[in-house]
């Protein structure tokens, strides 16, 4: 098969497998001007040399070896072929501005706090200060005991990137428990006002939801007896005795 039949990417894939490729990939990326404009571009790499290019800013296909430049000539006389792309280009017009509004303001950081299993370590104890889904990337955690820095036995991850624009990261805190001190993760970011707080507690959630479902009991069962109590008293006011004959 000779490129210059060839209408689409497949056929160009298929063309320089068979002259001895050994590998080859396609990227599509939306892209932002320093002017804010929205830019599609469409990739195309062999043994990671760039054969051809699709940019949405001169609107068709540009090849930059001999038989990409044939391929590419076929690909623009494709009404298909453009009309796709084309498509292509609307969408990352549509999908570029939320982005750009995303990244033009902060994202406060959703922080967790928690104990996790220690893996042969000299401490009995183990704590996970997580910051997830927060911009901009850069940011800082850190921990107090008892309101001064912790600078031992810390270990934090990087800025982990979510794929969206988004980012988190993950500190750990090897501690040995000690009767009436204050554990705290304190994180400081571009979102925030001031560094926020946050305390460990070392009660286990399911025992916070024992102790919770016990007042609550208790409660209900205090508002019960004051309401039979009124309720009796009524009755014994209301009352007429009559006297026996």
């Amino acid at each position: 098969m000779h490129a210059r039949s060839c209408f689409s990417l497949l056929c160009l894939f298929l063309s320089f497998l068979r002259a001895g490729a050994l590998f080859g990939y396609g990227v599509s990326r939306c892209l932002l001007t320093s002017t804010h404009e929205a830019v599609y571009l469409e990739q195309i790499y062999f043994n990671k040399v760039l054969l051809g290019q699709y940019n949405s800013t001169s609107g068709n296909f540009t090849g930059y070896t001999k038989i990409a430049k044939e391929v590419a000539d076929d690909l623009n006389k494709n009404p298909s072929f453009l009309k796709q792309e084309q498509k292509n280009v609307e969408t990352c017009k549509t999908k570029m501005p939320p982005a750009v509004d995303l990244l033009s303001k902060p994202v406060e950081p959703y922080v967790k706090l928690r104990s996790v299993e220690t893996v042969s370590s000299r401490h009995p104890g183990m704590l996970l200060c997580s910051a997830y889904n927060f911009y901009p990337k850069q940011i800082r955690v850190t921990w107090l005991r008892d309101g001064k820095m912790v600078t031992s036995d810390v270990t934090s991850s990087d800025e982990l990137s979510n794929g969206n624009w988004l980012y988190q990261i993950h500190s750990y805190l090897e501690y040995t428990p000690r009767p009436g001190e204050k554990i705290t993760c304190m994180v400081e970011h571009a979102s925030l006002k001031e560094p926020t707080l946050y305390d460990w507690d070392p009660m286990p959630e399911s025992q916070r939801n024992k102790i919770a479902v016990g007042t609550a009991g208790l409660v209900l069962g205090l508002v019960l007896f004051l309401v039979g109590v009124i309720y009796y008293k009524r009755n014994a006011t209301d009352r007429v005795l009559v006297p026996s004959s």
